[in-house]
């Protein structure tokens, strides 16, 4: 008789799926974020588009801190980072006034979205390249979550102030192909992922967070323009720091 096999298959504890699952989820978002977008219920889609930067924001960490990255997981979040961020939010537009413009609007659409995962790959083999060293202080070019958020500030003003005349869709689909090349342009931006505070101010962190997050519930439009003007401000002052430190004697 033949003796049995000694061999076992690799076994996998639950909790390390985690970390895919909420890439998964955030995936569903951004398909969501669409449907919703094209019924004209923008206020929903906006705010999937939100929980999915939260996910994208909280999946990679969460693999790390579990001890369990897999090369699954970065390419399911590059994937769900490009849907969510490189299409959703443009399809969104889209459905609310670039189709209005037919042919130009939809080429704005694609401008975008292939900036998009053009800026994604580009910080895809960046990462691998810096994957020994020190996270950089500025990225090259917009983050794709930033562009995602940057490129909805004209509907997002349109419904914080009603008869905004800088809605037409003429001027939207310029203002979405900007955006677009702001993401694959070399403009440094600010890379919060240094950040660090004081041990002794980490209740007002928390105290601001959990605000930001009732402002959000509450007065999504208004909230998101602030914190969009907020972001334009960070690109501005990255810009001028970064050119004042590389004069010459500094």
């Amino acid at each position: 008789m033949p003796e049995p096999s000694t061999d076992k298959k690799p076994q996998v504890p639950v909790f390390q799926l985690l970390p895919n699952l909420l890439t998964i989820v955030a995936i569903c978002a951004g398909l969501t974020a669409i449907r919703f977008g094209y019924e004209g219920n923008y206020e929903m889609a906006v705010r999937l588009i939100l929980a999915a930067c939260i996910l994208d924001g909280l999946d990679g960490r969460l693999a790390r801190m579990m001890n369990a990255a897999s090369p699954i997981g970065a390419e399911l979040d590059s994937l769900a980072d490009f849907l969510n961020f490189g299409v959703a939010p443009v399809l969104i537009l889209h459905s609310w006034t670039l189709q209005e413009f037919r042919g130009a609007g939809w080429m704005a659409v694609l401008c975008y979205s292939i900036c998009a995962v053009l800026r994604l790959a580009r910080f895809n083999v960046s990462s691998r390249l810096e994957a020994e060293g020190h996270a950089p202080d500025f990225f090259v070019g917009v983050p794709a979550p930033a562009g995602a958020l940057l490129v909805m500030l004209p509907m997002v003003l349109s419904f914080a102030v009603s008869d905004l005349p800088l809605t037409s869709p003429a001027i939207v689909a310029v203002y979405v192909c900007i955006v677009g090349l702001l993401m694959i342009s070399r403009i440094p931006t600010y890379s919060f992922k240094n950040l660090s505070i004081d041990r002794r101010n980490t209740k007002f962190v928390l105290l601001g967070a959990v605000l930001l997050a009732a402002a959000l519930l509450t007065y999504l439009w208004a909230t998101l323009a602030l914190l969009t003007f907020f972001y334009v401000g960070c690109l501005v002052w990255a810009f001028v720091t970064e050119r004042y430190s590389q004069k010459p004697g500094r």
